[in-house]
């Protein structure tokens, strides 16, 4: 992948969103990346999804993330460090071959506090159209990231991050979320155009 904290670790397929070879392939270009901005001098944190999904829901509509609960606590802390504010991100994009799956890396960055969040995405086309389109006519796509611990019942561009809760008195269904200015860097440009493949 061309363009661009914790303790280096081979990426595990014991717990994940898919089994494409793909994925694997991904979170280790993600480990790279990371690694790179270490090297700058950067604090990089790498998210290792063990599920990433389109959510419809009114309060976590986007792509809904779901990380170990370390990895959600170490984002938490970032998050809440008001010395750093998510303004921009780096976008890696690429088809898994022959299928609808698609695969991206979401850099989240800071470059005031050197500060990045590494977060691997991936969909089929026909599941996550609705929010794609939703996404491209409003212009923005949100991506929440949850801890597992919080899994409920229910399923270069501008970033914002914010730090929600729901209103229920469940402190533990907690979320953060990356704001994408430019939803068209993570699909084809076909992709809402055709029907669902075959």
């Amino acid at each position: 992948m061309s363009p661009r904290s914790g303790p280096d670790h081979s990426p595990s397929t014991d717990d994940a969103p898919t089994t494409d070879p793909s994925w694997t392939e991904l979170l280790e270009d993600a480990a790279s990346i990371a690694d790179e901005y270490r090297e700058d001098g950067w604090d990089a944190a790498l998210l290792e999804p063990i599920d990433v999904s389109p959510s419809e829901r009114e309060d976590r509509f986007g792509f809904d993330v779901l990380v170990s609960d370390a990895e959600y606590g170490l984002l938490e802390t970032l998050v809440e460090n008001e010395d750093v504010t998510f303004a921009d991100a780096e976008v890696y994009y690429r088809p898994a071959a022959g299928t609808d799956r698609r695969l991206a890396l979401a850099v989240e960055r800071d470059a005031t506090s050197e500060t990045a969040v590494c977060v691997p995405l991936t969909y089929a086309v026909d599941e996550a159209r609705p929010v794609l389109e939703t996404a491209v006519l409003e212009g923005e796509l949100l991506v929440h990231v949850r801890s597992a611990g919080s899994e409920d019942s229910d399923d270069t561009e501008d970033s914002d991050v914010d730090t929600s809760a729901k209103d229920d008195g469940d402190d533990s269904d907690q979320w953060v979320t990356f704001s994408h200015g430019d939803p068209s860097l993570f699909l084809e440009e076909s992709d809402l155009e055709t029907g669902p493949t075959e």
